[in-house]
């Protein structure tokens, strides 16, 4: 029988494949990430227990090292939240490690950047392997020519005209890019971008203006200009969500120091 004591905080490092489901949040009855972890830890502790996320994924985007968090009255070692949740999770969420922390460690407020990969998949024909991680686009794309132009995206700078009407209701449109590259690795090009934190579909719409620039449809000039025009929907089209993965969440400190 498992000792009850007070509420402490254990935090998870997840990967999943996100296709079959409506985003990481919580959304009525719809298959989330969200979801399917707190009905794993209810079958686990028999407790309902609330997980807060480092960073809100759309539906249809993976994650390779996503950082969640709950609280609980259970006193499993962190080896047993790691076996026992892919025990009850579906095969496409995975949790890979458990930490114990301290209760003021916030998942989402202390960490300090997080950092994402869009694939494009440039060949002259489809990948049944890769056809859920990836965007196919077939033709040339100029990439020495997308990389230069997405630099001016460094720093900080307001990332209004790279989201929608709606999303820029946000109280704050203001984040700090502190790397982006766009490079190709066979038929493969990855664009890479880390920043303190993300607007809704700020990166998926980033990628949609890079490949009309890469296509020669936009110059560098005009994709500056989206930038600077700060006004809603200028950035488009949005790529596709499978072609974007959640790489890491960063901290000023490993999360297994914050006991």
């Amino acid at each position: 029988m498992v000792k009850k004591a007070e509420t402490t905080k254990v935090v998870l490092i997840i990967e999943y494949e996100g296709t079959r489901y409506h985003g990481f949040q919580l959304q009525g009855k719809l298959p989330t990430i969200q979801r399917e972890l707190e009905t794993a830890l209810f079958s686990l502790t028999g407790e309902k227990t609330r997980v807060i996320t480092a960073s809100r994924t759309d539906a249809g985007v993976h994650a390779e090292a996503q950082v969640v968090s709950f609280r609980t009255k259970s006193e499993y070692p962190t080896d047993t939240y790691v076996n026992a949740l892919n025990y009850y999770l579906p095969g496409d969420i995975a949790v890979k490690v458990a930490y114990r922390v301290k209760d003021s460690f916030n998942v989402r407020r202390h960490a300090i950047s997080r950092e994402y990969n869009y694939y494009i998949l440039n060949g002259k024909s489809r990948s049944p392997l890769r056809d859920r991680f990836c965007y196919l686009l077939t033709g040339q794309l100029n990439i020495e020519a997308m990389n230069e132009a997405s630099q001016v995206l460094l720093g900080e700078h307001d990332f209004v005209s790279f989201v929608s009407n709606r999303e820029a209701a946000e109280k704050s449109t203001v984040r700090r890019v502190e790397r982006v590259e766009m490079r190709k690795e066979g038929d493969l090009v990855i664009f890479n971008i880390v920043a303190n934190s993300f607007l809704m579909h700020q990166v998926r719409n980033t990628v949609g203006s890079l490949i009309r620039l890469g296509r020669g449809k936009i110059s560098k000039e005009e994709f500056n200009n989206i930038l600077e025009a700060r006004q809603p929907g200028k950035a488009w089209p949005t790529a596709p969500a499978k072609g974007l993965c959640l790489l890491r969440v960063n901290y000023k400190n490993p999360i297994g120091e914050e006991i």
